[in-house]
């Protein structure tokens, strides 16, 4: 087996609350990365994107890594993870220092973001990204890059995501009970904003909604820039556990119905369509129509577009989505899911699916691979700014700097 350092390959590990997915891609010269390798396995042992029982999460990373790293036939050491879960919770700051010298240096920039992130954090909180959203300088607003330029005074607003350093603490021992090492955490939803989006898009404003089994992940960029993120802890398992009660049917036959016969809108469904529901209890199955899942379908997500819609609001940023909603995540596969949250949003709607994938892209051009894709976009901009202890620790501060520019931390 090959070993990473010689391919230059990265790993993404998304540990959701429905499913495990290991991806690798090798960086190549031109910039991209090509997938050669990949993995999923059922999720057991976590809920709402937290740890419930160590050793079953262990177990369903362990599967995920070994199918990952028999297909890619390489032998991996550490991966780049995604977190979530409603502990998550993010803050507008901002920061100000002097311009020494009359002109915009690298260090002054490292300095202001510095100050920006200094704001007192509790102690059982964990710093997982500060994000630059522009700079001022003196009475010039939003500067994109301040480098090079005169003033006397510069300030900087930036974007703190913060989480519950017990809960960082479970994930990154999972992953080290597997005999890996975490190179960084990554909110799910910033990394699936990496996958899914176009710099139009980010420019105009849009939000991500990451709908995942057991959490809704939000990002809201406007100006290139993120300004809100946020954590729902509802979403796809809540229409499984329905369809289960409702039907009265096991609920691995629930996921499953789910999946293939389940539409978010009654009114595209025929009402002479029938499905079969395996009972409980060794009985026999019995023909439903698909015309009266979508009926029991239909409320839940409308509370779940709902409660986003609500969010958004709250964020003062609705008026500036121009380019409207990208969902992505498993659960924003379902039929009939777009044209809904169009209905309830009143803007435009996509399915955002990885972007500009190379390698085995038929393996991950689906939208619940976003997250672990975006993985491997975050982290080959981290290695190649060298914000990862793995590169030396006489980088250039100007990478540094430029990291911060990327959206790094």
């Amino acid at each position: 087996m090959s070993k990473v350092a010689e391919r230059k390959l990265i790993v993404g590990l998304d540990m959701g609350t429905s499913k495990v997915k290991a991806v690798v891609g090798e960086m190549l010269e031109d910039g991209g990365i090509s997938i050669v390798g990949v993995g999923s396995h059922s999720a057991k042992g976590m809920d709402k994107g937290g740890v419930n029982d160590l050793n079953l999460v262990v177990q369903s990373v362990q599967r995920a890594i070994d199918e990952m790293e028999l297909m890619a036939d390489c032998r991996v050491s550490s991966v780049f993870m995604s977190i979530s879960g409603r502990h998550v919770q993010c803050q507008n700051e901002s920061g100000m220092v002097p311009i020494n010298n009359q002109e915009v240096t690298p260090e002054d920039v490292d300095n202001v973001i510095h100050a920006a992130r200094s704001v007192p954090i509790a102690a059982e909180r964990r710093l997982l990204h500060v994000l630059p959203q522009e700079f001022t300088i003196d009475v010039q607003e939003g500067i994109k890059n301040p480098v090079g330029m005169s003033g006397v005074r510069m300030e900087a607003e930036a974007h703190i995501i913060t989480c519950a350093d017990d809960m960082a603490k479970n994930l990154i021992k999972c992953v080290e009970r597997c005999e890996l090492s975490a190179d960084q955490l990554i909110f799910s939803a910033l990394a699936s904003s990496y996958a899914v989006l176009t710099e139009d898009e980010k420019e105009l404003g849009v939000c991500v909604v990451d709908i995942g089994g057991g959490t809704m992940d939000i990002v809201i960029y406007t100006d290139g820039a993120i300004r809100h993120t946020a954590v729902l802890p509802v979403a796809g398992n809540q229409i499984t556990s329905d369809i289960a009660k409702i039907f009265r049917t096991p609920i691995s036959h629930a996921e499953e119905i789910k999946i293939n016969y389940a539409c978010a809108l009654k009114d595209m469904v025929s009402m002479e369509e029938s499905i079969e529901v395996p009972s409980v209890g060794g009985r026999p199955s019995r023909a439903m129509s698909r015309h009266t899942l979508a009926e029991v379908i239909e409320p839940r997500y409308q509370e779940l577009f709902e409660l986003v819609h609500e969010e958004i609001r709250a964020s003062g940023l609705e008026e500036q989505i121009a380019a409207g909603i990208v969902l992505t995540g498993g659960t924003a596969k379902m039929e009939g899911a777009v044209e809904f949250a169009e209905e309830i949003f009143q803007m435009p709607v996509r399915v955002g699916e990885p972007l500009g994938v190379k390698g085995l892209a038929e393996y991950v051009e689906d939208a619940s691979f976003a997250t672990a894709v975006g993985l491997l976009q975050y982290g080959k901009l981290t290695l190649q700014s060298g914000s990862v202890s793995s590169k030396p620790v006489t980088e250039s501060l100007w990478h540094r700097v430029q990291s911060w520019f990327k959206g790094e931390f």
